[in-house]
């Protein structure tokens, strides 16, 4: 494994969810790794749907002991200061994650135009860059998903997938490690606040908690998704240090799962079993049905592993659950 002590890491988007808890990983398990969060953190400014402009929350670093800078990724200004630094590890996680967000000027500057900054910035430090792509670059195509064909569904998936296109462009030119992570459905700790697109795992586990029936689609059963747990995304990223060739990498559990089977499996953990309310879908025209990653590449060039099913994943976050309902709810 990669040994991180004494190296610089910069973490894009660091005090979200997935940023964090790389954060937090490297201070645990490389005490003498120098780890620098940027992030944008939240403020009063939102979308025209209503949803914040940032998820970034100082709450997901207590305890955090590196260096945190305030800045935005499409502000060249603020990311001036990182030249200051000599990062042999970018992690970019800062974007626009929200996929409703239907500005698409926004979208694009954020997501794809501030990548080729970034990947300038690894370029000029000869930096590894791993960074966050989705496997929203699939829309509606059928499962297994498969990196090489992709239909976006939405502006989101459509930057994602720019992205990916800048970035095979780059491994072409330049000797640095360059690789894309297309996350699925990810969830677990440091995820409350990102509010409304916070995973179900979280907003069915807090409905429970909360006294409320779970409310599921109707057809919920077969209505599936490739649920992964955050140690899990958080392994592919250490293991995309040292790829055997960069490129781009779903990481997914590659067993589908049921929005039914996660109100099951919750109930069954938190040992509450209320009735359940099945409402009508109303976004059936632009709903992905189901969807699943082919992650073979990702084990043959990554070596990654997933360790967690869905029980697994769940059992473990339920601490995490409890705790945002006691702190932030009850």
């Amino acid at each position: 494994m990669t040994d991180f002590n004494h190296k610089t890491i910069l973490i894009t988007g660091g005090a979200g969810f997935i940023g964090s808890n790389l954060a937090f990983y490297f201070q645990e398990n490389f005490p003498e790794a120098k780890v620098v969060i940027f992030d944008k953190f939240r403020d009063e400014s939102r979308f025209s749907n209503g949803n914040r402009t940032s998820f970034g929350h100082f709450k997901n670093l207590i305890g955090f002991q590196g260096e945190v800078i305030a800045g935005d990724i499409t502000n060249k200004e603020d990311l001036r200061r990182l030249e200051d630094y000599h990062f042999d590890y970018i992690f970019h996680e800062a974007a626009i994650s929200d996929t409703t967000v239907q500005d698409q000027k926004v979208m694009i500057e954020t997501n794809l135009n501030a990548f080729k900054d970034l990947l300038d910035l690894a370029v000029m430090h000869k930096a590894a860059m791993v960074y966050a792509s989705s496997g929203a670059v699939y829309g509606k195509l059928p499962a297994p998903h498969r990196v090489g064909i992709e239909a976006p569904a939405n502006i989101y998936g459509f930057s994602k997938l720019a992205m990916d296109h800048l970035a095979y462009d780059y491994m072409k030119k330049v000797d640095i490690p360059i690789v894309g992570l297309r996350y699925f459905n990810v969830y677990g700790p440091r995820e409350y606040f990102k509010e409304k697109t916070a995973s179900m795992v979280l907003q069915f586990g807090l409905q429970i908690l909360s006294g409320q029936n779970p409310r599921l689609f109707e057809g919920s059963e077969a209505i599936k998704r490739d649920f992964i747990y955050i140690d899990d995304v958080i392994q592919a990223n250490i293991k995309a240090c040292n790829p055997k060739k960069s490129g781009v990498y779903n990481v997914g559990t590659g067993k589908a799962r049921s929005f039914q089977d996660i109100v099951d499996i919750l109930c069954d953990e938190l040992d509450l079993h209320p009735e359940y309310e099945y409402i009508p879908n109303p976004y059936v025209k632009q709903y992905q049905f189901f969807t699943e990653a082919d992650i073979e590449p990702t084990r043959e060039f990554l070596g990654y592993e997933p360790r967690f099913s869905l029980e697994e994943g769940i059992r473990a976050d339920i601490p995490y659950i409890k705790k945002i309902y006691e702190e932030e709810i009850a």
